[in-house]
């Protein structure tokens, strides 16, 4: 059978002692989840004796099978040993015992995610259409179409990507309210008592054991208790089939709370597509709430990223994206309205429906942009929402190294001489603004200055050379630490900027070419998000833990920056401009009246 689906997640489980592939998709209303079995975990080895190293390997390592494979390392065309493994967790097991065989220099790309690996090795793009072909089955592991609303296809083909279109989700936004007289809220003892919903579908209101005056209007869903309070919010979610569940600190506050007081009282929170439980994934340095199936986005780390601010309250950003003040309540009073009733008490009905309107009209501003990072990096919208940009833009580069035949590097570590050595790097150049009121001001800016130094200069660690060189014409030397880059090859960073920026200007030109409003705002996300991911590059350079850590290439690049800037200003001068403030890419300048 053959059916057309988008992705939504991904993960794997263990049957039969072998990975399988799950991607939970959906056809419409229709929850499809995916099987794939024929994908398996795999190494990379260097060695001086390829053939030595193989039989060593066979000899003394657990694989499934090994292999010779010509693969670049840094451009240079190598030969690697491919090491292919039954499970995840064999290769896990057995990497430092591949490491200390004699012949075996190192192990390349062995700390790459299952999931993400087949990501991007199938070419399938999260949040995207695919043509799926297999089997129908009834049942797998835990899950059983009989009686779960969800059909399953066991694959027999590869996934086949369908031309893009703009994707429609259903998206609600959510928000608990707690009755805390003793302060921070305890969940053990203190109690629920709004959950307000917003949804892009036409559900809106405020889930609560209590209800608003008649003239407030008819928004609040009244319930006999807290328990039924929950397992409304979990029907909500369920009848209508949510794609995206957003909150606002709700990986730290809203669902950790929901989970605890839905364990006191009884309630199961099985909203994945499998009906499985929330489960909290370590991300970065905090926990993650997840649900298979259904993507979770905590809009406080996506605002953190999206603009800088002084604090990042939700009425804080609200105010900054849309220029309005929403209704707020402090949170130590919140209790208070709740006993009070009356006036107090609709206040606080409003203050919570305030909440996810506002929560969901921030999501509607910034996932678009979101998604669109999804389509270009390829790892899950839950991944990416959560990534600092320096990651996002490190695994849109290990996938365009896949595709270019490249080998990643590993990580460098991150050990103190690293990071005293990162920040020694002097940055951009600034002129302190001059005080006072200035008028018919000039502005002059450079068109992505650092992605554009990185392509021009050949800025790479592959194409770097901290030796003696004999024709300094064959080099891009930087001005001040004499960081010497060749012209030639292309290396690897450069040549990706390089597809990404044409792929912007490209966009950018269709764009004035439309005339179609609805193409025209699709566009300008996708523009948006190349842009977002080429500005990054230059500082992830000077990033210990980056895979492509390079200081000097992060030190050439502002050197150069500084030269372009503090060069323009001077020309600037002899045309009779002045300069009253300048940061790194441009600055403002004044004509100097005789």
């Amino acid at each position: 059978m053959q059916e057309n689906v988008v992705i939504l997640d991904i993960d794997y489980v263990t049957y039969e002692e072998r990975p399988v592939i799950r991607l939970f998709s959906k056809k419409g209303d229709e929850n499809i989840i995916l099987i794939d079995d024929t994908f398996e975990p795999y190494l990379y080895v260097m060695s001086d004796d390829v053939d030595e190293c193989m039989s060593e390997i066979k000899d003394n390592i657990d694989v499934v099978r090994v292999e010779k494979v010509i693969k670049k390392d840094f451009q240079i065309e190598t030969e690697f040993v491919k090491a292919t493994f039954k499970h995840p967790q064999e290769l896990a097991k057995n990497r430092d015992a591949l490491r200390d065989l004699e012949s075996v220099i190192q192990i390349r790309e062995f700390d790459i995610p299952f999931y993400r690996r087949y990501l991007m090795d199938r070419d399938v793009i999260p949040m995207t259409e695919v043509t799926a072909i297999g089997e129908e089955i009834e049942t797998f592991l835990d899950m059983d179409s009989t009686k779960q609303d969800i059909r399953i296809i066991k694959l027999t083909d590869e996934l086949q990507r369908v031309e893009e279109y703009p994707q429609d989700f259903r998206i609600l936004s959510f928000d608990l309210e707690v009755r805390n007289p003793h302060g921070m809220p305890d969940s053990s003892e203190d109690e629920i008592i709004m959950i307000g919903v917003a949804s892009n579908f036409g559900v809106n209101q405020v889930i609560s054991t209590k209800t608003n005056s008649e003239d407030r209007g008819d928004f609040v869903n009244q319930v006999a208790s807290e328990k039924e309070m929950i397992e409304e919010f979990v029907k909500i979610i369920k009848d209508n089939n949510v794609d995206i569940i957003v909150g606002y600190n709700s990986d730290n506050f809203d669902f950790p709370y929901l989970k605890d007081r839905a364990k006191i009282l009884g309630v199961d929170l099985d909203i994945g597509m499998d009906e499985s439980d929330v489960k909290f994934i370590r991300r970065g340095y905090s926990n993650a709430a997840s649900f298979k199936g259904l993507i979770h986005v905590d809009l406080y780390l996506v605002m953190r990223r999206y603009m800088t601010l002084d604090r990042y309250t939700l009425e804080r950003v609200y105010y900054e994206l849309f220029g309005e003040e929403k209704i707020d309540v402090a949170g130590d009073r919140i209790w208070e309205f709740w006993d009070s009733g009356g006036e107090e008490l609709d206040t606080l009905f409003d203050y919570s429906l305030d909440d996810v309107v506002s929560t969901l009209k921030i999501a509607e501003q910034t996932l678009p942009l979101n998604l669109e990072l999804t389509r270009i990096i390829g790892q899950p919208l839950f991944d990416v929402s959560r990534m600092a940009t320096g990651q996002q833009a490190e695994w849109f580069l290990v996938k365009q190294a896949y595709f270019d035949g490249e080998v990643v590097p590993n990580k460098q570590g991150s050990n103190f001489a690293d990071r005293a050595s990162a920040e020694d790097n002097e940055g951009g150049y600034v002129r302190e603004p001059e005080k006072g009121l200035h008028e018919n001001l000039v502005q002059f800016d450079f068109r992505s200055l650092y992605p554009s130094i990185i392509i021009s200069k050949n800025i790479s660690p592959d194409v770097m050379t901290l030796g003696e060189i004999e024709n300094e014409d064959d080099y891009n030397i930087s001005p001040e630490h004499g960081v010497k880059f060749k012209k030639s090859p292309q290396g690897f960073i450069p040549s990706v900027i390089d597809k990404i920026l044409q792929e912007r200007f490209r966009i950018k030109r269709q764009m004035k070419e439309s005339d179609d409003p609805r193409e025209k705002i699709a566009l300008d996300v996708q523009q948006q998000a190349i842009k977002r991911l080429a500005n990054t590059m230059y500082g992830i350079y000077g990033f210990p833990r980056f895979r492509w850590y390079s200081f000097e290439c992060a030190k050439a690049i502002t050197s150069w920056g500084r030269q372009y800037i503090k060069s323009s200003i001077k020309k600037a001068e002899e045309f009779g401009f002045y300069a009253i403030y300048a940061d790194t890419d441009g600055f403002y300048a004044k004509y100097r009246k005789e």
